[in-house]
């Protein structure tokens, strides 16, 4: 199992702090949801936790090495990782696409070996793509895409996944699927975290919520202490109604509250939950 933690994060982009003072430690066990509204920092600290941008203040760890000391490889063995809106240039097969996430376990024109292909058949038929594994990835829509790309970075087989709003371009029938397989990968031991914008489906399957707003970490729990009426009004300007259907949680924003608070600093957000 591996453990993520960051102490006192920011980040600075554009000479603006985007990620302010962000603490947080993450296990494995538990489908971990960063929401927050856009702009909110959310995509940043997870590049952040990657060390794919550099912090202006603070630390990332894993399992208490410092990212800033380890290269790219050993930072890829240690979490997979799916951006948002990966574009495919390269008339690739899926097969060979998906194959790419064991790069981070081979050497120099080394070729795959017989537990490099189990890992990438293993990753096409958890998400339901082993069908179009001779096709040319250029061709796939963009649904079939996002799956792709997923199972690339679990082909990885990494202890640890971080994945960027991995429902974009999903038809609902298939962001079930999805995140019903990230959670099975958490209750299978593996530590992942995942962007998220659809507030209902974060409620119904996340274990822990990190709710970010103007770039700080402003409340932090379970689903139904993180989304409470005050921080849906505060933090995105909203009501909604709440229900459960056979145990599950449901949250549908429904209305822009009326006294909308507007942000006009970084400073002094606390949600209460």
């Amino acid at each position: 199992m591996v453990t993520i933690a960051a102490t006192g994060l920011s980040v600075d982009l554009g000479g603006r702090r985007v990620v302010d003072g962000v603490t947080v430690a993450l296990a494995a066990g538990a489908l971990i949801g960063v929401v927050g509204p856009n702009g909110a920092g959310k995509s940043t600290v997870a590049r952040a936790l990657l060390g794919l941008v550099p912090p202006a203040a603070g630390r990332v760890t894993i399992d208490d090495a410092d990212v800033a000391g380890m290269t790219a490889r050993t930072v890829a063995r240690h979490i997979a990782y799916l951006p948002q809106a990966v574009a495919v240039h390269w008339p690739l097969t899926v097969e060979r696409l998906v194959g790419l996430g064991r790069l981070p376990h081979l050497g120099p024109f080394s070729r795959l070996a017989p537990s490099d292909r189990s890992a990438i058949a293993a990753a096409l038929q958890a998400t339901g793509t082993a069908h179009l594994a001779p096709r040319t990835a250029t061709d796939l829509s963009g649904g079939e895409r996002a799956r792709v790309m997923l199972a690339r970075a679990l082909a990885t087989g990494a202890p640890a996944l971080i994945a960027d709003e991995p429902l974009a371009s999903l038809d609902p029938g298939h962001q079930l699927d999805v995140m019903a397989l990230l959670r099975a990968q958490a209750r299978a031991g593996a530590l992942v975290v995942v962007v998220l914008h659809d507030l209902g489906i974060a409620a119904r399957f996340c274990d822990r919520m990190l709710l970010m707003d103007g770039g700080r970490v402003v409340a932090d729990g379970p689903p139904a202490a993180v989304l409470t009426d005050a921080a849906l009004a505060t933090v995105y300007g909203i009501e909604a109604w709440r229900g459960t259907v056979d145990g599950q949680p449901l949250l549908v924003p429904l209305a822009r509250t009326a006294d909308r608070h507007i942000h006009t600093s970084r400073s002094g957000l606390s949600v209460p939950t």
